[in-house]
């Protein structure tokens, strides 16, 4: 892989900690919902930090989004959630990774479970079924801290429906009137939420390393196949 200069089209805010960096990249090889890129940041001494970041925009064109949590003891996400600006250039290489990744064609059932910004990469692959107008039976459950904290609520919206399931949890606070899930995700509500074992979904678990250990390992005390459940994890520093 080499290392590429992007365009920055825009910087769009998804909450207060959150935003979006849309994306050209001259020689893009295409990418697949799941993937994530290498950003590399140089600073005026030469001295380099690279972090991982996952797509969230669907396959297509040289177009790219990066969704990015400003993390207060970051290196880099401060800089790319405060700093960047439309007409700068960012450098980064990808797309990487080919094991946490869907498309159409793998089919469904699909169970996506997100903590945070770890929707980010299941974002991806909404995304993608939706541009490919697909009917597979998918479900979302995601935990967030707060209703205003929830990344691409919007959308989600927006998206729900023909199939597409989306179910929230708020573990810290919750708006007047909420009566959805108020705690962290467990096996409960990972029963109640998800396709049944007999159905063999495809799954895909991202967020802080606690939530996906913990939701794989009610996962798997349910009866998943551990080899349909997929997983990616980030530590809670080095953004």
């Amino acid at each position: 892989m080499t290392w590429r200069l992007a365009d920055v089209l825009d910087v769009t805010a998804e909450t207060d900690r959150v935003k979006t960096l849309a994306l050209d990249v001259p020689g893009w090889p295409g990418h697949r919902a799941g993937q994530h890129v290498d950003v590399r940041l140089t600073a005026e001494d030469g001295y380099q930090a690279e972090r991982s970041y996952s797509i969230a925009s669907a396959p297509s064109g040289t177009r790219l989004e990066l969704t990015v949590e400003c993390l207060d003891d970051g290196e880099v996400s401060p800089y790319l959630t405060d700093e960047l600006r439309t007409g700068d250039k960012l450098e980064l290489r990808g797309p990487v990774g080919g094991y946490f990744v869907w498309e159409p064609s793998v089919g469904g059932p699909v169970l996506l479970v997100g903590g945070g910004s770890g929707v980010v990469p299941l974002m991806a692959m909404i995304r993608e079924r939706a541009a490919a107008a697909s009917d597979v039976d998918m479900r979302l459950l995601l935990s967030s801290r707060s209703w205003e904290g929830v990344i691409y609520r919007d959308e989600l919206e927006r998206l729900e429906g023909d199939g597409l399931t989306v179910t929230h949890t708020l573990t810290r606070s919750q708006p007047e009137g909420w009566t959805g899930y108020a705690r962290r995700i467990d096996a409960d509500m990972l029963a109640a939420v998800g396709p049944g074992v007999g159905d063999r979904p495809h799954i895909y678990v991202c967020g802080p390393t606690p939530l996906v250990e913990a939701v794989a390992t009610a996962l798997v005390g349910l009866g998943h196949e551990p080899s349909r459940v997929k997983t990616e994890r980030f530590g809670p520093t080095g953004g």
